[in-house]
């Protein structure tokens, strides 16, 4: 089984990553598509008056301040390219069903109580903020899917125990998809090659790393959004998937270019 996790940056063509699943399927591989929302989330809050804002974490990562309105626009902009992605699956011949976190309670997450963030060189303190930290993976729905021949396609959005909807890590989600799985392959699709030595230059793409090489890398390579993609790396690993893959989105077959070795392997 492998679970792919489609990135919502620029560049990225969903209609490329869903013929390729649709290759790969047509063969009887199994797939788990996950996807983001960023891009479409920060679009659509443009059109709707309610800009993006990004904050910074103490710890000094880079994420979306999800306050009610945000929420209302993730929710609208992640189901709608959930229905994208699945109706374009259809039309070339792979019978899939959209689907999300809420759903079945498929990912149960706690809402983070306080987001401690540094702005301007001053510590503050959010309480309004709507992302949650993953608990909990009911994968049944996703195998009753699997199961009956479709191809789940999963929205990045949990639900909280008191039924609340959040926002949640995509490719935190997809490595806690995989796990409860047992998948043993992930592959991250993003509008990058996979892990760059310099984030200014392509070629200097790292080929592969274990899994020793990578709690390395986390805190001396990876620069924004990539930290976050190395700890569900990590994460996906350390919960017993066999291998994970940073992959170009980009361009045609990116599926089958990240499992001929063009993007960053990373074995457990």
């Amino acid at each position: 089984m492998l679970v792919v996790k489609i990135g919502g940056a620029i560049g990225i063509n969903p209609d490329d990553i869903t013929s390729d699943v649709a290759a790969h399927t047509h063969e009887g591989k199994k797939i788990v598509l996950v996807h983001g929302g960023s891009e479409m989330t920060t679009n659509l809050g443009k059109e709707l008056g309610h800009p993006p804002r990004f904050v910074t974490s103490v710890s000094g990562h880079t994420s979306r301040y999800t306050d009610r309105r945000t929420l209302e626009i993730f929710l609208m902009a992640t189901g709608l390219l959930n229905r994208q992605l699945v109706s374009h699956l259809q039309s070339i011949g792979v019978n899939s069903a959209g689907t999300s976190g809420l759903d079945g309670q498929l990912l149960i997450a706690d809402r983070k109580s306080t987001l401690r963030i540094v702005e301007n060189g001053k510590r503050k303190i959010l309480r309004d903020d709507n992302t949650g930290r993953i608990r909990q993976v009911n994968p049944e729905p996703l195998r009753a899917m699997l199961d009956c021949g479709l191809t789940p396609v999963v929205a990045p959005v949990a639900i909280s125990p008191s039924g609340q909807p959040l926002n949640i890590d995509g490719d935190r989600a997809a490595a806690q998809i995989a796990t409860a799985l047992g998948a043993k392959i992930l592959l991250i699709l993003s509008n990058v090659p996979g892990l760059l030595h310099d984030v200014t230059d392509e070629n200097s793409r790292i080929p592969h790393l274990d899994i020793s090489q990578l709690e390395k890398a986390i805190t001396t390579v990876a620069k924004g959004r990539m930290k976050r993609k190395l700890i569900g790396c990590l994460e996906a690993l350390q919960g017993g998937v066999s291998q994970v893959i940073l992959g170009d989105g980009r361009g045609p077959n990116p599926i089958a270019r990240a499992l001929q070795g063009l993007g960053t392997t990373i074995d457990g």
